[in-house]
């Protein structure tokens, strides 16, 4: 299966963010990367030289939260608080999310992702919205969706033994 990610999407009016990425694994598989903890705490860290802060915690559950705080080291550190709104396991997800980093500047957005079967693998859709400029869209875009697609990548093909 070729590792692909899709151009992103994005739509100034509403500035949200749609990108995509075929993932090397079922549905289930790459559901229970994205929201179990234990898997959490090892694929946010899984292609850092150094390993780093890395704490969570999750009651899966509509109304339920989770709670990511991660960085290089405590000072640094961003804390995610993410409430999950709807849950179709393995198929879909929406939460509210509120990210703070270490300044105390913080931003909330809604964050809807499908697991859709394909192929041999699953091509995993993220549609954010509730950006506050476009500017920091684009650096989720570039930077964030991109980071979290290329470690649950890594993850679950070590996960899988590079069978895939």
């Amino acid at each position: 299966m070729t590792e692909n990610t899709a151009p992103a999407e994005a739509v100034d009016s509403e500035l949200e963010l749609r990108i995509e990425r075929m993932l090397p694994a079922t549905p289930d598989d790459v559901f229970d990367a994205y929201t179990d903890p234990e898997k959490q705490k090892i694929w946010f860290s899984i292609l850092d030289e150094r390993p780093g802060l890395v704490e969570i915690t999750t009651d899966l559950r509509v109304g339920g939260h989770q709670v990511a705080v991660w960085g290089p080291d405590e000072a640094s550190a961003i804390r995610e608080v993410q409430t999950f709104l709807e849950i179709d396991r393995p198929h879909r997800l929406v939460t509210e999310s509120t990210g703070t980093t270490p300044d105390g500047m913080s931003m909330t957005t809604r964050v809807t992702i499908t697991f859709d079967p394909v192929d041999r693998g699953t091509l995993m859709r993220v549609v954010q919205a509730g950006f506050p400029v476009p500017e920091m869209r684009d650096f989720f875009v570039d930077e964030v969706w991109k980071g979290a697609f290329d470690r649950i990548h890594a993850y679950l093909e070590r996960a899988d033994g590079g069978q895939r």
